[in-house]
């Protein structure tokens, strides 16, 4: 078992460095390999970073927290457009639309926690980073699941090189 676990994590896990006997082919494999997992580490910062960006929102907000009814005038399942009158009587529109938009409606009266200092930044009340959470693990677990199955496919493909090459080497050596 522990052998099988072994040869497996050396089949799917690239190694950095060439080996002197490495054909052309298997180089290109090796570093295709070492593509696949940047990218998929990549992927994995670009969630992590998703979260601590969606928790730096919130604490700015909640620094200078307003409250304000607001109408939704667009909704979509990734970005809802609003409009909200703050106590001293300006309206906003925010560019980037509202923070965790998820559940709403065209026309829905909404109520929205603001910074006062940057109305811009704008997100539906009771709402906050935690939603962003599961997306952002959805997105990583998808990114290493593709690596691994693109990591399997390259294993497969180095094994019949290599069976190949064995094969060649064995012909020419009878012969």
């Amino acid at each position: 078992m522990v052998r099988y676990l072994k040869a497996l994590w050396q089949g799917l896990i690239p190694h950095l460095y060439g080996d002197p006997s490495e054909t052309r082919a298997q180089r290109i494999i090796r570093r295709v390999r070492i593509g696949v997992v940047i990218v998929a580490c990549l992927v994995t910062l670009q969630s992590v970073l998703l979260v601590l960006g969606a928790w730096r929102n919130d604490r700015q907000i909640e620094a200078d927290m307003g409250v304000a009814a607001a109408e939704v005038l667009d909704a979509g399942p990734r970005r809802s457009t609003i409009e909200f009158v703050t106590p001293d009587r300006v309206t906003y529109r925010p560019e980037l639309g509202v923070l965790y938009p998820s559940e709403l409606d065209t026309g829905m009266r909404i109520y929205v926690e603001y910074d006062r200092s940057n109305p811009d930044l704008v997100r539906v009340q009771d709402r906050n980073a935690s939603l962003a959470i599961i997306p952002a693990a959805s997105i990583a677990v998808l990114g290493w699941l593709a690596a691994a199955a693109i990591l399997s496919g390259l294993a497969v493909l180095q094994r019949r090189l290599d069976r190949q090459d064995s094969m060649t080497l064995v012909s020419q050596s009878s012969s």
